[in-house]
């Protein structure tokens, strides 16, 4: 949150200005209709997400409820990655995000214990996040958790259904996932360790499109994508099963400035409580296949929600 010490002053003045027009003005040609003066900004928020669709959509709503209630909303919801924008966020930069509970944490505590239980994976996040000046408010119900797919011909040819049937053929195939997989516990360091997986290639490819168009073209033999990505069941890709549970509670929750106003995180908090795994797929699959605007998914979800 940026410094609101500006916005205190700011008031003091224009409290002043006014006290003075009005003593000095009384004419019949006073056209002041908005009398009061300002434009009744509660502040000054960033709203930061990155640059996939799922992501833009919420960060895109949180930005019109704060809007709606008056606060000043500046927008980056194009950021390359976590690892771009967390330290934005530490430096006060970017305010507000969309987060993903366990994948967070696996960031900033590597070494804490992941589990499926969001409000257990929360409470972890506390105190690494205080240390940051950040916190994170009520997690959703919706998740969007990793996955890792390959399509029906290589789940056929290789008898794929779950993850540890990867351990025996791995060695001879090609993963595609984001440049940072290959530091994330959930990706390659997890696939070692709790699968016994090793590919024989790795390729840096983006979330969604990009690695769906890899798979198909056989230029990648297994994807990582998101388990709300519409584009799976749009071409019919199978998801292999976490039989070891690899993946933890990514449930989706703002991540905040500790400064910011409390009337902002409740209202962030309403819209957490509105977002379910099924609608938040849904919405994913107006934008990534039906090229809607993000910004018109969010506000049409917003007012039917009636929180706009």
């Amino acid at each position: 949150m940026r410094d609101n010490r500006r916005y205190v002053l700011g008031a003091v003045l224009l409290a002043f200005a006014l006290f003075l027009g009005a003593c000095g003005s009384g004419g019949d040609d006073d056209d002041s209709g908005d009398a009061g003066g300002g434009d009744g900004s509660k502040g000054s928020v960033t709203v930061g997400s990155d640059s996939f669709p799922e992501a833009q959509i919420v960060g895109e709503m949180y930005a019109l409820v704060l809007e709606n209630a008056g606060f000043e909303v500046e927008r980056q919801l194009d950021i390359q990655s976590r690892e771009v924008r967390l330290p934005a966020m530490e430096s006060g930069e970017i305010d507000v995000a969309p987060e993903y509970v366990a994948s967070l944490l696996s960031v900033v505590d590597p070494e804490a214990d992941l589990t499926g239980d969001a409000t257990e994976v929360a409470e972890r996040l506390t105190a690494p996040l205080q240390e940051k000046g950040l916190e994170i408010l009520t997690p959703s119900a919706a998740i969007d958790t990793n996955a890792f797919a390959v399509t029906q011909e290589t789940a056929g040819e290789f008898g794929l259904v779950t993850m540890s049937d990867l351990a025996d053929v791995a060695g001879d195939m090609v993963l595609g996932a984001p440049t940072e997989c290959p530091d994330r516990p959930f990706c390659i360091p997890g696939l070692k360790e709790t699968y016994g997986v090793e590919f024989r290639e790795f390729k840096e490819l983006e979330y969604g499109a990009a690695t769906v168009q890899a798979l198909q073209a056989g230029a990648v033999d297994v994807g990582l994508i998101f388990s709300t990505d519409p584009l799976v069941s749009e071409n019919e890709l199978v998801v292999l099963d976490d039989d070891k549970s690899l993946q933890s509670a990514d449930n989706i929750v703002p991540l905040v400035s500790s400064e910011l106003p409390q009337e902002a995180k409740d209202l962030l908090d309403e819209v957490s409580a509105t977002l379910t795994t099924e609608e938040i797929t849904d919405l994913n699959r107006r934008v990534a296949i039906d090229l809607e605007d993000a910004a018109d998914v969010a506000r049409e979800f917003l007012e039917g929600k009636g929180l706009l």
